[in-house]
C-alpha cells in the first residue's frame, strides 16, 4: 500500500482554461496499488499535443490541465505485485497509462489500439472517474505494464521524446518492414518527429531523403542528421526526378497539404504512413489505385515495440536533438513550437527546476 497521503503533494504546471497559459499548480496522485510503480519525474519532453490540450483545441480539455506525455524519472515506490522495477530504476512512461488488458489488442501488446480506447495520459477520464494529469509535474504513478525500462546508460534527458515523438515514427517503419538495409525512406516534415525517423532510418540502413518547406534547413539535414538527400517540396522538378523511387515515406506533417505529389513518389506497392494530423486528407484515386500504393495511419505504438524502440535507440547510440529548458519557460517554449523554432526537441528539467 502508499505510504503516500491523499494531501496535494504533487508539484506541477497547469493550464487552467482555453488560453493555454501554464502556471503553478499542486494536486494529489493517486495512492500506489499493488501494480504501481511512482515515478519521480526528472524530464518531460514537449510535444505538439501539449499545446492543442492546453489550448482546448480538440474541443474535449478537462481543466486544470496538466500536460506532458514524454515523461522519464526514477522509481521511488512500487506496489506489492511489480516485479520488473525496483525503486532507483530508470523508467518511462509515454502516451497512455491504461487499457482494459483484455482485448484481442492489449494481449498482443498493442494497448493503443485498445478496443475500449486506451486511457490518455492527460486530460482523459481513467478507469476509476478520475482525469488523468501528465508529466509537466514531480511525480506520477501508473500502472507497471504502462512504464518502460530506461537503461542506467541512456540519459534521462534524452530519453524523454522517445516516448511520443520517437515511438510515433519508429512503429510504422518496423510494422511496414522498414527495418530492412537498402530500401529507401521518404520523410515529410523536420521537427520533432522527423528528425527521429531520419535517425531510425540511418540506423536501419536505409537511403534517406527528406521533403521540406524550408530550404534553410537543407545544410543541418544533410551535415548534422546524416540525410542522404533534401529536397524542397515545392520545387515540382525535384519531385518530378524521383517519381517511383520510394518504398516507404512517413508523414509527420501536421499542416495541409497536397497528397498526389507524395505518392507519385512510391514505387509499386510503396506505403505512404501517416503520422501528423492534417485536418483532411484528399488524393485522387488514381494516385492511389495505379501501382497498388497504400496509404497508412498510425498512432504510437502498444509496450511491446514501445520497450523494443527504447531498447534499440541505447544499443545503437540514438539520441533525439533536444533543447533542455526549465519549466520556468513552458509557455515561451510552446509560443516557439507554433513558430517551428525549435530543434527538434524541448524537455522540461523537471527536477531542477520545478520546486
Amino acid at each position: 500500500m502508499s505510504s503516500l497521503s491523499a494531501k496535494d503533494d504533487c508539484l506541477a504546471w497547469a493550464a487552467r482554461d482555453p488560453s493555454g497559459v501554464l502556471a503553478p499548480y499542486s494536486f494529489s496522485r493517486r495512492a500506489v496499488g499493488s501494480d504501481d510503480v511512482s515515478l519521480k519525474i526528472t524530464h518531460c519532453g514537449v510535444c505538439y499535443a501539449d499545446l492543442l490540450s492546453t489550448r482546448n483545441l480538440h474541443g474535449d480539455s478537462k481543466y486544470p490541465l496538466v500536460p506532458g506525455h514524454e515523461i522519464a524519472g526514477i522509481v521511488k515506490e512500487v506496489g506489492s505485485n511489480v516485479h520488473r522495477f525496483k525503486v532507483g530504476d530508470h523508467v518511462g512512461v509515454g502516451t497512455y497509462v491504461n487499457s482494459c488488458r483484455s482485448c484481442e489488442n492489449c494481449n498482443d501488446g498493442q494497448e493503443i489500439n485498445c478496443a475500449k480506447g486506451p486511457v490518455f495520459t492527460f486530460s482523459n477520464v481513467d478507469t476509476d472517474g478520475s482525469i488523468t494529469q501528465g508529466g509537466y509535474s514531480s511525480y506520477i504513478v501508473a500502472h507497471e505494464r504502462y512504464c518502460f525500462r530506461i537503461p542506467d546508460n541512456y540519459p534521462l534527458a534524452s530519453a524523454a521524446p522517445l516516448l511520443c515523438a520517437g515511438i510515433t515514427v519508429y512503429a510504422p517503419m518496423v510494422n511496414h518492414k522498414m527495418n530492412q538495409p537498402g530500401k529507401s525512406l521518404g520523410v515529410i516534415g523536420l521537427g520533432g518527429l522527423g528528425h527521429m525517423a531520419v535517425k531510425f532510418g540511418k540506423a536501419f540502413g536505409l537511403n534517406v531523403t527528406i521533403f521540406s518547406t524550408s530550404v534553410s534547413k537543407e545544410e543541418e539535414a544533410l551535415s548534422v542528421l546524416g540525410a542522404n538527400r533534401f529536397v524542397v517540396s515545392s520545387d515540382q522538378e525535384q519531385m518530378k526526378a524521383l517519381a517511383k523511387s520510394f518504398d516507404f515515406i512517413v508523414d509527420t506533417a501536421s499542416g495541409d497539404h497536397p497528397f498526389d505529389p507524395y505518392l507519385s513518389l512510391l514505387k509499386t506497392a510503396g506505403v505512404l504512413a501517416l503520422v501528423g494530423f492534417p485536418s483532411e486528407v484528399k488524393f485522387s484515386p488514381a494516385s492511389l489505385n495505379i501501382g497498388n500504393k497504400t496509404i497508412s495511419g498510425s498512432l504510437v505504438g502498444g509496450t511491446k515495440v514501445t520497450q523494443e524502440m527504447i531498447d534499440f535507440c541505447a544499443a545503437h547510440k540514438i539520441y533525439p536533438n533536444i533543447e533542455v529548458i526549465p519549466i520556468q519557460y513552458a509557455n515561451e517554449a510552446l509560443a516557439r513550437l507554433i513558430k517551428k523554432d525549435v530543434k527538434y526537441r524541448f524537455v522540461i528539467d523537471i527536477e531542477n527546476s520545478l520546486k
